[in-house]
């Protein structure tokens, strides 16, 4: 109950102060390139329950034909002000929309497309029994995750072999962890890590 309130309060207060922003961005994004402002993609929630994620877009509008769900390196489907935004982390702020409408938590663990969901569904069996989150410690740890697959010979085999493992030991590491004062740690060391990058 304490952990809802709080991602309500966040989320209010966060899409409030950070209206100006949200418009900006948005502009830029019209001027940048045609297609829509948002990219909404399916993810698997609590309890297996499919939503939609909301993020600023930051590809080029055909992008799904051009290419899978792995991005990596300098992938020419990114948009010049896509970079940037991936870069600070900006295009997940329309995720505090989800925060509002109960699909995510400010903290949990990161949401997964439903293929590699159902690659490891005993893992996520344990690790969506919580809501999904904006930020979690993978987020941290795999913040240039892109560059990382861009060094891969074949991006989805890395992703699938060694990187989505790894996450899914960080999930269940902040399930075993999880409380209120450990998910201000994790956004403090997201913040830190955005602020370094």
């Amino acid at each position: 109950m304490m952990k809802r309130v709080f991602d309500v309060l966040v989320a209010a207060v966060g899409l409030l102060l950070l209206t100006p922003v949200l418009l900006l961005v948005a502009l830029l994004i019209m001027l940048d390139s045609p297609g829509p402002v948002l990219f909404t993609q399916e993810r698997m929630g609590r309890r297996f329950q499919p939503f939609h994620i909301y993020k600023f877009r930051t590809m080029v509008p055909e992008a799904p034909r051009l290419g899978g769900t792995i991005t990596a390196g300098a992938d020419p489907r990114i948009t010049r002000i896509g970079r940037l935004l991936r870069l600070t982390k900006i295009d997940e702020l329309p995720q505090l929309l989800n925060v509002l409408r109960g699909d995510m938590s400010v903290v949990g663990p990161r949401p997964e497309v439903r293929q590699y969901v159902e690659l490891f569904r005993s893992d996520y069996e344990e690790i969506l029994q919580v809501s999904p989150g904006i930020t979690d410690l993978a987020s941290v740890q795999y913040r240039h995750e892109a560059e990382l697959l861009g060094q891969a010979e074949n991006p989805e085999d890395r992703y699938v072999r060694e990187i989505l493992p790894e996450k899914i030991k960080l999930a269940k590491e902040y399930l075993h962890r999880s409380s209120f004062f450990f998910d201000i740690v994790v956004l403090l060391k997201t913040f830190f890590a955005i602020v370094k990058g």
